[in-house]
């Protein structure tokens, strides 16, 4: 067996290696795995990319997860490491947005989250809230608190459905701040839930003003129910890296755009 052939076998036992962890695992990342297998983590974005071509994952910031089948979501922790540096400055531009009392509603999801713990020293602010994660957040100090209630979701960490509509129709909000699974101009703004869609659309009918906190990740996915239009959108955060024509599409649209 010459050189480029034991090469090129090491690569290929290496990437199952890399797919059996990545089934495990749901989230993969280049350090981590450079450490596990022993090599440079540069040998492992040349695998992911490699796999990313054949169609065996889906290359994020730092790693890789598995593909998603339309109707698929992650759960809410493995969603807190992907494109996590993008999360965080879309979170930051958010926060300039917020009047030190306005009242905002913080949907689900691990970007809206980070804007939740950016929100704790201003406690003028009213925060209306389905998502468990933010209400355990915000228990102890920060902002005025308002749960919805409903029903809870486990996978997203949220509180949904008509249970929660005798709290949103009660509310005049400044701000709804929403996070989504999907993002595209043939279908709109969608997730995976049909509850889910019911308290976000809601949330949004009660808002003043709507900005859509989702990184480039999302773009060009449709999941299975939508929850409102580019048109229910007054601003849209997102990271440099989110395409061109579909920021085109929501800027013909109304929405103001912000990039980080």
């Amino acid at each position: 067996m010459n050189a480029v052939t034991s090469n090129s076998s090491l690569a290929i036992e290496r990437q199952e290696r890399i797919r059996a962890r990545l089934q495990a695992q749901h989230i993969v990342r280049v350090d981590e795995l450079a450490d596990w297998l022993h090599v440079s983590p540069a040998t492992i974005r040349r695998d992911l990319d490699e796999l990313e071509q054949q169609g065996r994952l889906r290359r994020v910031h730092g790693g890789a997860t598995e593909l998603q089948k339309p109707h698929d979501e992650l759960l809410f922790d493995a969603k807190t490491s992907i494109a996590a540096r993008e999360k965080q400055a879309i979170a930051e531009a958010a926060l300039s947005l917020i009047g030190p009392a306005d009242t905002v509603f913080l949907d689900g999801g691990s970007t809206i989250l980070a804007l939740a713990q950016l929100l704790v020293p201003m406690t003028q602010l009213t925060v209306v809230t389905n998502s468990l994660r933010v209400a355990h957040l915000l228990s102890s100090n920060g902002p005025r608190m308002i749960l919805t209630g409903g029903e809870c979701r486990r996978l997203s960490q949220t509180f949904v459905g008509p249970l929660s509509r005798p709290v949103l129709e009660r509310v005049q909000l400044d701000w709804a701040f929403m996070g989504s699974i999907g993002v595209s101009a043939a279908s709109g703004l969608t997730t995976t839930d049909p509850n889910e869609a019911f308290t976000k659309e809601l949330a949004i009918s009660r808002a003043r003003q709507v900005a859509l906190l989702a990184d480039s990740s999302k773009f060009g996915k449709s999941s299975f129910v939508r929850f409102g239009e580019f048109s229910s959108l007054s601003h849209l955060i997102t990271d440099a890296a989110a395409p061109a024509d579909q920021i085109k599409a929501l800027r013909r649209a109304g929405v103001t755009v912000l990039t980080v």
